[in-house]
């Protein structure tokens, strides 16, 4: 085992001193002084000699003891030490100007470390999902708040056990980005599973994150009724008005006596008119029934630019234009797409009103999808948010109906629906996009 250093400096700088002290010591006892003043003087030279040595071991060894002791400071985690004496002007000045820049820099990223992890700990705290991290013993090693919530436990009770013993057994058994219907600290609900890994002191971690569904879909639920109550009233409202009114005028025409020579016409008028109404409110209920009972796809090969060609040829006599695309073939129901084709391009042909062009076509957006355009040079479309919500219209005697229907087609295929204006020119434009297959 070698020596430690500082005794091999010492040797080192004692044998490097040997020979000159030798010399000296021949040559002082050689001259022809007292003996005890020979003797002082060879001590002296002795007691020089180990001295500068010692020096030497100590000039060496104390900066790299305190060179450790920084660099303990360092491992430790204390930032705050610094060396004195630093600067260029020596090489051990050097190191330790080194070391000094290296502590502001580590310092500087373990504050930030320190802020991002107090921050990333806000975060998971203040989120309204439930987060969970396992080891690779499948035990729980992190939880936030919204996890003790659902859960219905504080975090010391569940760390360290495993997720069968916690319930989660089959949200970690999930594939990623599925749904899951089950019960959570008496909680029934559906959950979104999202997983994932990383790493946390060199150990695999897998973290598996839980969102509460079935707030969100009760929320989106009453929207939608309360959006359906308010369009049903306001269509079955504008029918029953003149009815109720019809009707008064009617019985008061009845009771006048003797009556106006006009008074069966003006009856039968206002019974014309009520039996109208009822017909538009029958048909707008029909077409409710239609949107809410749209069959499932039956798929077959549907060749785009026959489908196209077909649907622009049902409308003879109007100014369709048809620019051919590539030829591909998609999986789909014929009848429903043909609908939704003819939805698009007669509200296209209703805002040019024979006084502009209406040209459709298709084009391939990658090699799975495929865009079916109708566009016009109409005034365009309103800026509403409602153009795709049932039984909204612009248009006067429109049942709302075709929009809405057109998209539930497009999406029962896998596909969308975007209508805009068109940024080259005045007029609205329709894309639909569908895959090649399902």
């Amino acid at each position: 085992m070698p020596a430690p250093l500082d005794r091999r400096i010492l040797i080192l700088a004692t044998l490097g001193g040997l020979p000159a002290v030798a010399v000296a010591e021949y040559v002082v006892w050689r001259m022809a002084w007292p003996l005890p003043v020979r003797i002082l003087l060879v001590l002296s030279l002795l007691a020089v000699w180990i001295g500068c040595a010692v020096a030497a071991r100590r000039s060496l060894v104390n900066p790299l003891h305190t060179l450790a002791n920084l660099l303990t400071g360092i491992r430790q985690g204390d930032f705050s030490l610094r060396a004195r004496g630093a600067g260029a002007g020596d090489p051990l000045g050097a190191v330790f100007l080194e070391y000094n820049e290296l502590g502001e820099a580590l310092l500087a990223q373990h504050v930030s470390a320190l802020e991002a992890t107090a921050l990333l700990r806000r975060i998971m705290e203040e989120i309204d999902v439930a987060v969970f991290a396992f080891d690779a013993e499948e035990r729980l090693q992190l939880v936030n708040r919204a996890g003790e919530r659902l859960l219905g436990q504080p975090e010391e009770r569940m760390i360290g056990h495993t997720a069968q013993h916690l319930g989660l057994a089959e949200a970690r058994a999930l594939p990623p980005g599925r749904t899951l219907d089950a019960t959570f600290g008496g909680s029934s609900g559906r959950w979104e599973v999202r997983r994932g890994t990383f790493r946390q002191g060199g150990r695999p971690m897998e973290l598996v994150v839980l969102s509460d569904l079935t707030r969100t879909l009760r929320e989106e639920e009453r929207l939608v009724w309360q959006r359906l109550v308010r369009v049903l009233s306001h269509e079955i409202n504008n029918s029953l008005a003149p009815i109720r009114s019809l009707a008064g005028t009617l019985t008061s025409l009845l009771d006048r006596q003797p009556r106006a020579p006009d008074a069966e016409t003006d009856l039968r008028r206002g019974l014309d008119v009520i039996g109208t109404r009822a017909e538009s409110l029958n048909r707008f209920m029909a077409s409710y029934a239609r949107l809410a009972r749209l069959p499932p796809p039956v798929p077959g090969d549907v060749p785009v630019g026959a489908w196209v060609e077909r649907v622009a040829g049902l409308e003879a006599g109007a100014a369709v234009t048809v620019t051919p695309g590539p030829a591909v073939v998609l999986r789909g129901d014929g009848d429903q797409l043909d609908q939704l084709l003819i939805n698009l391009l007669r509200n296209a042909l209703e805002a040019v009103q024979g006084r502009g062009a209406v040209e459709m076509g298709w084009r391939l957006l990658d090699p799975r999808t495929v865009e079916v355009w109708v566009r016009d040079d109409g005034p365009g479309i309103p800026a509403s948010a409602n153009l795709f919500v049932p039984f909204f219209t612009t248009k006067p005697g429109g049942t709302g109906i075709g929009l809405a229907l057109s998209r539930q087609i497009a999406e029962a295929h896998g596909g969308s629906l975007v209508l805009t204006n068109r940024g080259d020119a005045p007029g609205a434009l329709a894309r639909v996009r569908l895959p090649l297959s399902p």
